[in-house]
């Protein structure tokens, strides 16, 4: 090694990016992350039905993926119209913490069908929201996110009971 070389790697800086680079950066992640357990992945040109990804692994069954991010703790959400709760819709969600690795966890989409404290149904009847699936990540409601830690839920995808 020369001298000034530094043996660790550059600390995570998020904060450089701006929202749509995050974004880019979260579904470029999830896809490599599919493709390192086996998974063949499916990039569709356009994004209207609110799928980032379909993706396969051997002769299993195929997924649809939507990548969601965000910073930290806060609020995410996908509007029912794009995303039906069903067997095969997947939800990919990659957190940022200014320093450190994304983070990322998979919530299959029937995981609505029971709400709890993070994961949230919101129909907003007589207001101009439209209805949505949400997922609430403050402090409190973070730990119930480890449930869906990618490396357990890959496995599921992968050996389907």
């Amino acid at each position: 090694m020369n001298g000034g070389e530094s043996t660790g790697h550059m600390p995570y800086r998020w904060d450089q990016l701006n929202k749509l680079q995050l974004g880019a950066y979260a579904e470029y992640f999830v896809k490599m992350e599919f493709t390192m357990y086996g998974f063949q992945v499916y990039t569709s040109e356009v994004d209207d039905r609110g799928i980032d990804f379909v993706c396969r692994h051997e002769r299993g069954p195929f997924y649809e993926i939507q990548v969601k991010s965000c910073r930290g703790a806060g609020y995410v959400f996908v509007q029912k119209d794009k995303f039906d709760l069903r067997d095969e819709l997947v939800l990919a969600l990659v957190r940022f913490e200014e320093g450190k690795e994304p983070e990322l966890s998979l919530i299959p989409s029937l995981a609505w069908r029971t709400p709890d404290g993070l994961l949230v149904d919101h129909d907003y009847e007589g207001l101009k929201s439209k209805p949505e699936w949400g997922i609430n990540l403050s402090q409190r409601n973070l730990p119930l996110l480890s449930r869906y830690n990618f490396g357990e839920r890959i496995k599921a995808m992968i050996d389907p009971p």
